[in-house]
């Protein structure tokens, strides 16, 4: 099969629901079968990717070529699930006013040992109609662990982040910046996992 060495566009819309996500998830696997060199996912909308999907673009990102780069281009504000798919970029790109957010998770310590996969010998738990057990937030949970890779989830769930903040984690880098390294040193070989704030 031949390679496709050619740049492909990805309009991810963020919208609210699940059903909304099974095509775009489908044509995103086409686009990597393809072994394209770069893809660039553009994230738009003032919805939220549900965990459960966002843990599958990332297993469809995972088995990109090696070949294929990943630019992650954030026109909106982006929340929870949402995060994780930005953040998996090689190059990232975040409108200078939009934010990102996670909430905590609900799960309490004893669930999120169980959705580490700890077993624990005996009875199962009993739960009534009340504690039902919630399979998406134990998605939730995995979403926020890999999250936590990129940003210290603990200390910062729960709060608004801007370019500034996220600048200062090493996940965006400011074009402008850039280009004044450019002019003091000259010409000078962009890094592999470039990430910048595009204007507004």
């Amino acid at each position: 099969m031949k390679t496709n060495t050619s740049r492909c566009q990805f309009q991810l819309k963020i919208m609210y629901g699940h059903a909304f996500y099974i095509d775009p998830v489908t044509r995103l696997e086409r686009i990597m079968r393809r072994k394209p060199r770069t893809v660039r996912i553009n994230m738009i909308g003032s919805g939220e990717i549900p965990a459960d999907f966002a843990l599958l673009i990332r297993s469809v990102l995972q088995n990109r070529s090696p070949r294929t780069r990943i630019i992650t281009n954030a026109s909106s504000s982006l929340q929870n699930g949402s995060v994780l798919v930005w953040l998996l970029g090689d190059q990232r790109i975040i409108r200078s006013d939009a934010r990102i957010y996670f909430r905590p998770t609900t799960l309490s310590d004893e669930e999120e040992k169980e959705e580490n996969g700890t077993w624990i010998a005996g009875e199962p738990k009993y739960r009534d109609s009340y504690s039902e057990l919630n399979l998406h937030e134990f998605h939730y949970a995995r979403v926020l662990r890999l999250i936590n890779e990129f940003l210290p989830v603990k200390e910062i769930a729960g709060r608004l982040i801007g370019a500034d903040a996220l600048r200062q984690f090493g996940l965006v880098e400011s074009e402008k910046m850039d280009e004044v390294l450019t002019a003091a040193f000259g010409k000078r070989e962009r890094p592999k996992s470039l990430v910048s704030v595009a204007p507004i």
